[in-house]
């Protein structure tokens, strides 16, 4: 959001939060105060991060001249997404879901070559600034518990389709951890590599023989269910990812928050807040790992995995 930076000179990057969201999913839970997620981004950016990539995709409130601005303020460099999440996440009548594979690779291209347009029935763009004047960097894909249903498939033919024009990284939703061959299997026979994919809340499922597999097959493991204690408490993921890096997938690990709820932004009143992931997870993840480590999942990983290859 600071113009278009080189993948390696993002330095320290937390690969998945948002600062502007809505959903039918999460009534009260909507970031839609710019003020507030700029305050947000300052504290991430105090515990040590850089960069950010904010996995808002189309139509879900997504804000990119808000988030522009909020970049600016802050001085942390924000990687917008494109693409769109699992139908759930769409009240009936929005015109995401409805809109076939064709018309959604155009959109999800223009957001990343031309600039990302105005959000569809998710939320009005912030005004003073064109929001074409912004690009996204990631394509994102959202699939359902052990689920793909007729809808992810078209969003996956479209960002097939859009990576095939581009070479923009993609990230995928897994909701519980779940099917993440499969969806790199959907996604390969589409013509996207596994080494070009993230696969998001693979740690909702801690299973390191499961992700030790799928970094095998190149895929990026993302890490991102921190603070989650009431599923899992942190020394599980802890333990998960020392022996994904003890088994030699470290290269593969990316590092996230996914706090995505106002209720846990500090500056909305709420807690823990995105710093936590800096403030607590991060030195204990350093302690289990070592320096060395924890540099390559801040920054060398996901260096690679933003960077463009077509």
């Amino acid at each position: 959001m600071l113009g278009d930076v080189p993948a390696g000179d993002l330095g320290r990057v937390d690969y998945h939060e948002h600062f502007f969201q809505r959903s039918p999913l999460l009534p009260g839970e909507d970031l839609d105060d710019e003020e507030l997620s700029g305050r947000e981004a300052v504290l991430l950016r105090r515990s040590g991060f850089e960069a950010v990539v904010d996995a808002t995709p189309l139509g879900l409130g997504r804000d990119a001249p808000g988030v522009a601005r909020i970049s600016r303020a802050s001085g942390l460099a924000v990687v917008l997404t494109t693409g769109a999440h699992r139908s759930a996440h769409y009240p009936p009548g929005h015109p995401v879901p409805a809109a076939p594979s064709a018309v959604l690779a155009r959109r999800f291209t223009t957001d990343l070559v031309e600039g990302a347009a105005e959000d569809l029935h998710g939320g009005a763009q912030g005004a003073g600034e064109p929001a074409g004047a912004v690009r996204a960097g990631v394509l994102k894909v959202g699939i359902d518990y052990w689920r793909i249903d007729g809808f992810a498939h078209r969003v996956v033919e479209a960002v097939a389709a859009a990576h095939e024009r581009t070479g923009a990284p993609v990230v995928v939703h897994l909701e519980h951890g779940s099917a993440a061959h499969e969806v790199l299997d959907l996604l390969g026979a589409a013509g996207v590599a596994p080494a070009r994919v993230a696969l998001a809340h693979v740690d909702r499922n801690p299973d390191p023989g499961l992700h030790v597999s799928l970094a095998e097959r190149g895929a990026y493991l993302g890490y991102d269910g921190a603070a989650r204690h009431r599923t899992h408490p942190d020394s599980v993921l802890l333990d998960c990812l020392s022996r994904v890096v003890e088994a030699g997938a470290g290269a593969r690990v990316l590092l996230g928050g996914d706090v995505a709820r106002r209720s846990r932004y500090v500056a909305y009143g709420g807690m823990p807040g995105l710093a936590y992931l800096g403030e607590r997870f991060v030195p204990r993840l350093q302690l289990a790992v070592g320096a060395a480590a924890v540099d390559a999942v801040l920054r060398d990983n996901p260096a690679r995995w933003l960077t463009w290859v077509r």
